[in-house]
């Protein structure tokens, strides 16, 4: 069994939800000690730029997807986001909240070809 897991986040502001939902299970993988990697690209890069978080909150039973990254952050979860999507939204590593990275594909990749399973949001 694989002691690693990626979570893709492909939303957040066209779908608050999927960000949510993906932050929830990446801190369940995170919580079962699999070292675990959320990447962020298209849409999604917004979940690591600062003050976008706070601007998602899909309401009970789920925690606001701000307390969730703080959370997998906290717990030693790799944050990475795409480079080249941050760079077609104007957006740049100052951007970004403590604890997230800019990473190319090459990241994800590397990542997944050491045998870690993947879902995608």
């Amino acid at each position: 069994m694989a002691g690693t897991f990626c979570v893709t986040i492909t939303h957040c502001r066209t779908d608050g939800d999927k960000a949510t939902l993906g932050f929830v299970v990446a801190n369940a993988a995170q919580g079962s000690e699999k070292e675990t990697m959320v990447f962020l690209s298209t849409d999604g890069v917004y979940c690591a730029v600062k003050g976008e978080a706070e601007k998602i909150d899909e309401g009970a039973p789920f925690a606001p997807l701000k307390e969730l990254i703080n959370k997998f952050i906290g717990a030693g979860g790799k944050v990475y986001v795409c480079t080249p999507c941050l760079k077609k939204r104007g957006l740049g590593e100052a951007d970004l909240i403590p604890g997230a990275t800019p990473a190319g594909g090459a990241a994800l990749v590397e990542w997944l070809a050491n045998g870690s399973p993947c879902v995608a949001y």
